[in-house]
């Protein structure tokens, strides 16, 4: 009797659960894109920013938001253009991303492979715009599951994570002024901007050094900006630096030199404008280009394809770095979501927020001392823009 009692009761309870999980797949399917909000989104720098490849002076991004039929479900994401690297501007992507919203309208968003599929067939290269979409699918994703992003790809929210800080091309003199500012406020690492000759970036890194001595880690970024020999002539000389890494030291295409300029350098390589996605990763790999992949989700077009370059990363014994373009917190807490959920990444670089003169997001990655980054539990992406400063910006809606 009592066998029988707990048998029936086993039963019942497979009974509720498999009644419970049929009731979520019908909720799954009947979900629905209902409209999406389209925002310019433009925050000035707090001053302006060299590299190699150009200027910035204003975070000229685009703000997406996917409405759902679910009550108060909707999704945010972030596109950062940089026309130098990416090829798109903010006025590009307010008229694509109106041209995706369209496509998508309706559809389920909890079906990102076929929401993705289906933007990237129609809009090729542009990687920031369709950035901003697949951020946007995540966030309702785990909004709906009530999971944080990071859990949602099996990983833990324990990792201590603490950004390095970035110096744009100037004076050696000001960039070593800058570089012990950033040092005796506690950043663990300082990454250094070149690419205009053996010279002037030899005098720039000397003098770094000499403010802020030898005990703290410099990373050195050329933007592209030195032709083969001129990457392996300076690198050679920079070596007695201690340079932890060089962030893409020749031109993006030239990926045969770039395998070449490793061989020759006493510093590792870290691939960045020549690694926009997966395929760029699996190319890249297969020539032992470099030593790491710089991992940035406007480049890559989003958290989508950022996981498929960090598994080919892992199968070819590549780690990673990620690393922005002028993104608010938005974006950087998305970023720091595949920081906690994937172990090869071992560079920060989730500084660009604290060059904007405004904060227009909420929730999301908190900054503490020494370069210390804070990641909420919180469902999906854990970070929203304000919506009175969403209020005061050029918009365009698309809905059923």
């Amino acid at each position: 009797m009592v066998s029988s009692l707990i048998e029936n009761n086993i039963i019942n309870t497979f009974k509720y659960i498999l009644k419970n999980i049929l009731m979520e797949n019908v909720k799954f399917t009947d979900l629905k894109i209902t409209k999406i909000e389209i925002f310019n989104l433009s925050v000035p720098l707090k001053k302006p920013f060299t590299i190699s490849l150009g200027v910035e002076r204003n975070a000229r991004n685009t703000a997406i938001k996917i409405h759902t039929d679910q009550d108060g479900l909707y999704g945010v994401g972030e596109a950062s253009p940089t026309s130098f690297i990416t090829g798109d501007t903010q006025e590009s992507n307010f008229v694509m991303a109106k041209m995706l919203a369209r496509l998508i309208i309706g559809k389920n968003p909890l079906e990102i492979e076929d929401r993705l599929y289906e933007l990237n067939r129609e809009l090729k290269f542009n990687p920031p715009i369709l950035c901003a979409f697949d951020m946007a699918l995540y966030d309702i994703l785990g909004k709906y599951t009530n999971m944080p992003l990071y859990a949602l790809w099996g990983g833990k929210n324990d990792r201590v994570i603490t950004t390095d800080m970035t110096i744009g091309i100037s004076t050696p003199e000001e960039m070593a002024k800058e570089a012990l500012e950033f040092k005796n406020a506690g950043f663990p690492a300082i990454k250094i901007k070149l690419g205009e000759g053996t010279k002037i970036d030899v005098e720039r890194i000397k003098a770094i050094r000499k403010a802020i001595g030898m005990d703290i880690p410099i990373r050195i970024d050329a933007n592209q900006g030195w032709d083969t020999v001129t990457a392996i002539n300076t690198l050679n000389q920079l070596a007695k630096y201690d340079i932890e890494h060089c962030e893409e030291p020749i031109p993006r295409w030239n990926n045969s030199d770039l395998a070449v300029v490793k061989s020759k350098s006493p510093i590792p390589i870290m691939a960045d404008e020549s690694v926009f996605n997966h395929y760029d990763a699996f190319r890249l790999a297969s020539m032992k280009a470099c030593d790491y992949f710089n991992i940035k989700l406007a480049k890559a077009g989003g958290l989508n394809n950022a996981l498929k370059i960090i598994s080919i990363a892992e199968s070819a014994g590549i780690k990673s770095q990620v690393g922005c373009m002028v993104e608010t917190r938005l974006s950087l807490t998305a970023l720091t979501h595949l920081v906690v959920a994937r172990k090869n990444i071992v560079h920060f670089d989730i500084d660009s927020a604290l060059f904007l003169s405004e904060d227009p997001v909420i929730g999301g990655i908190t900054y503490g001392d020494n370069g210390s980054v804070f990641l909420p539990d919180t469902a999906g992406l854990g970070a929203d823009f304000d919506q009175d400063y969403l209020d005061k910006l050029e918009k365009a809606i698309i809905d059923v």
